[in-house]
């Protein structure tokens, strides 16, 4: 059996024109590819691509001076609810990405509860009624805290 060429195969039919209905409007390429995608041969794919390109900031090693400044803030907030007071904070700190290498520094601002010396962390109401019992607190790691400042 020879093989024939694909030309001469289908000669009869190959140079009339592409078939356009006069009652129906052009489907775009976008319905077309669309009417296919729920039989995307990798689920998850497009998930996995979306991760991947999710930008994460690596956390910054802050030099001693900037340490120093952060401990004295943290030492007068430490003597400061010593003395029963709940000093209002704001502070920038870095949360650890879930999924990957990195994270995202955020802004933060809450009432101090107290601090947590042995585990090192600063204790925040959770909510703006210092009272209320039912939120749950904030904790936030005095290592990872990169700017704060009293209100």
């Amino acid at each position: 059996m020879e093989k024939q060429d694909a030309r001469a195969a289908y000669a009869d039919i190959i140079d009339l024109p592409h078939h356009q209905s006069e009652t129906r409007p052009h489907m775009s390429l976008y319905d077309r590819a669309a009417q296919f995608a729920p039989f995307a041969a990798l689920s998850g794919y497009d998930d996995m691509v979306v991760e991947t390109a999710r930008l994460t900031d690596s956390e910054i090693e802050l030099s001693d001076s900037e340490i120093d400044i952060i401990n004295d803030v943290i030492a007068e907030i430490a003597h400061l609810t010593e003395k029963g007071d709940h000093p209002t904070v704001s502070l920038t700190h870095f949360i650890p990405d879930k999924y990957k290498q990195g994270g995202s520094y955020e802004p933060f601002s809450g009432i101090v509860k107290r601090i947590d010396p042995v585990e090192k962390k600063l204790i925040f109401y959770g909510s703006d009624d210092i009272y209320d019992k039912r939120i749950p607190t904030v904790d936030i790691m005095i290592e990872r805290i990169i700017r704060i400042t009293l209100c």
